[in-house]
């Protein structure tokens, strides 16, 4: 699906160009055009190749009778100039709506966002020479050309020369193929470029019609501009689709990990130093998740990381169905001289309809047809645009639980959470000696200069938010959170969250998910951290770069493209997977692998 959307992404950019040319040479015939490398074939393996306006020139004829006869030649070149502005100005008139069609287009094709999907459009920007794909443009260049021959010469009866282009057509695909990049085309490219670029000047010759190829390339432009926009919504489907999926080495040691988690005896159950679980002069981590191999990688790039292990204390909490795998990894894998304590989010017996919001909606007939019954769509493409909100984790209690860290923690002063798509890269205690001047969340702001603000997550057409947020206000991160638990107390944190959940039951206020109630429920009450503690991105933006991630406290897989899922990227896949051992019997016999 990407090479699919790189492809089309070209092939728009391509026509784009060729639009252009074919408009500013309206004027121009094509036997006095200067031979242009589309025609001629010759591939350029030191540069891309430059296309510019044609020049002409006049003949040995002409030039005798300008110098013989000037007044007379003066007078013929003012009618000719008045004749083809007279044509101009009827073409112009006629073709008015076509213009507007072809500005539309390209103006569709600029605005082309891809950034749902790791911005796919800048990846080839690894490759820092910009002129290594030049032979590869110039023989898709030619191919456009040449389809739109082959619409002429059918048109005109002329079935030789439409089965030669056809021929030069299939030759020139099988020599491209998937190639992006003038080093991957085989040797024979040249010699099939140099013989395309002879049928279409033969083509150019029998054929050309500025105005028909004109038109042409308008139509293939919208053509290819459709297509752009249906895949980039396929793309973003299968994208979400992938993101919700656990991959099946994941589910096996979850299954094989709770088998054996349920044959121990109950005393054997029970991890060590239990003691330091209330201490709050102990450095306390809140993690939520229902992944066993994320939760580990947290765990473990912490404590490997960490001055002093014996201080840390890991409170993790997961589902009824993924607690028994949990209790048996971290038994299995203690961490170091760290404590660790698992629990079972069903146990919360508080934590019910009656008191939290969100579970009374969920429990709702509407929230039901929302995610199960309603618009069930039948093309990928139509079903991409709600993908998003109708995600399984904002149907889990996990993904809400960050709003009762007081009450899930009563004995503790201050606790760090951290998301299980995270990786930690350095010793964290630094963040408890930081200030948080009487607020609540310590966070990374991630607001630029117009994006990542409060009105990118909040409807601001609605009274209730316009009056109570500036829609200009910073965003910020959840993944690493320090919370001051005793601040959160005396401001009842929970209750204005409460308060906002209600409110937006049938989401009015925002669409799904924890960011922006969080936004909301601390606003004015975050105090923004340096933004060295928390690099986010590297599930979406295939443009962090590696010196930004070097440097980082925390790297954070955020977006789509998590790095134990197949559509991971590969360049920053690594920074995870140092932190397993994949010689484990249970990650071997799962056949999960690097």
């Amino acid at each position: 699906m990407a090479r699919s959307f790189l492809a089309a992404l070209s092939f728009l950019a391509a026509l784009s160009f060729l639009l252009l040319a074919a408009a500013a040479t309206a004027t121009a015939t094509a036997a006095g055009a200067r031979e242009d490398p589309i025609y001629s074939g010759e591939l350029d393996w030191s540069s891309q190749p430059n296309f510019k306006l044609q020049n002409f020139s006049l003949s040995r004829e002409d030039a005798f009778q300008l110098l013989s006869r000037p007044a007379d030649a003066t007078r013929r070149k003012l009618r000719e100039r008045t004749g083809v502005r007279k044509k101009m100005e009827v073409v112009q008139q006629d073709d008015e709506a076509l213009v507007k069609l072809e500005n539309a287009g390209i103006e569709r094709s600029k605005a082309v966002d891809s950034a749902v999907l790791g911005k796919y459009s800048l990846w080839r920007r690894e490759n820092e020479n910009d002129k290594a794909d030049s032979n590869v443009r110039l023989m898709r260049d030619q191919m456009i050309m040449a389809r739109i021959y082959t619409v002429l010469a059918k048109s005109r009866d002329k079935l030789d020369l439409y089965q030669e282009l056809l021929s030069r057509i299939k030759e020139s695909q099988r020599s491209l193929g998937e190639a992006t990049a003038d080093a991957e085309l085989p040797r024979s490219a040249s010699e099939r470029a140099k013989a395309m670029g002879q049928v279409l000047s033969k083509a150019r010759d029998q054929l050309y019609d500025c105005k028909q190829i004109t038109q042409r390339l308008r139509a293939m432009l919208q053509s290819a501009d459709e297509q752009v926009r249906s895949l980039k919504k396929q793309s973003t489907f299968l994208s979400q689709l992938a993101a919700k999926t656990i991959p099946n080495g994941i589910h096996c040691l979850s299954m094989r990990l709770t088998i054996d988690y349920y044959l121990l005896s109950p005393e054997k159950r029970k991890f060590p130093k239990s003691e330091n679980l209330e201490d709050p002069d102990l450095y306390h981590y809140a993690l939520f998740s229902d992944n066993v191999l994320a939760a580990s990688v947290v765990v473990n790039s912490t404590i490997m990381n960490a001055k002093e292990p014996e201080k840390h204390v890991f409170h993790l909490v997961t589902d009824k169905l993924n607690f028994g795998a949990m209790n048996m990894w971290f038994l299995l894998n203690p961490p170091g001289d760290a404590a660790i304590h698992v629990e079972n989010v069903d146990d919360f017996k508080w934590l019910n309809s009656s008191y939290c919001p969100v579970l009374k909606q969920l429990e709702s007939a509407a929230m039901k047809e929302y995610y199960f019954k309603a618009d069930r769509q039948k093309t990928l493409s139509a079903g991409s645009s709600n993908l998003k909100y109708r995600n399984p984790k904002y149907l889990s209690m996990l993904n809400h639980l960050r709003f009762y860290l007081p009450q899930v923690y009563p004995k503790l002063n201050k606790i760090l959470f951290l998301d299980d798509d995270i990786v930690v890269q350095r010793d964290l205690t630094g963040l408890w000696e930081v200030d948080l001047n009487g607020n609540v969340n310590g966070a990374v702001e991630t607001c630029g200069e117009s994006f990542h603000r409060f009105d990118k997550y909040l409807n601001f057409s609605n009274p209730n938010i316009a009056q109570n947020f500036d829609p200009n206000a910073c965003g910020w991160a959840y993944g690493m959170n320090m919370f001051d638990l005793e601040e959160w107390k005396k401001k009842d944190i929970t209750g204005i969250y409460h308060r906002w959940q209600t409110m937006n039951e049938n989401r009015l206020l925002w669409k799904l998910g924890t960011l922006p109630p969080g936004l909301m429920t601390f606003y004015k009450l975050t105090h923004p951290l340096d933004k060295s503690w928390h690099v986010l991105g590297l599930g979406y933006n295939p443009t962090v770069e590696h010196s930004e991630i070097d440097s980082a406290a925390v790297i954070h897989y955020n977006g789509n493209m998590k790095p134990w899922l197949e559509i991971a990227m590969t360049k920053y896949r690594p920074y995870w997977t140092k932190y397993i051992n994949y010689e484990h019997s249970f990650v071997r016999g799962c056949k999960i692998s690097q």
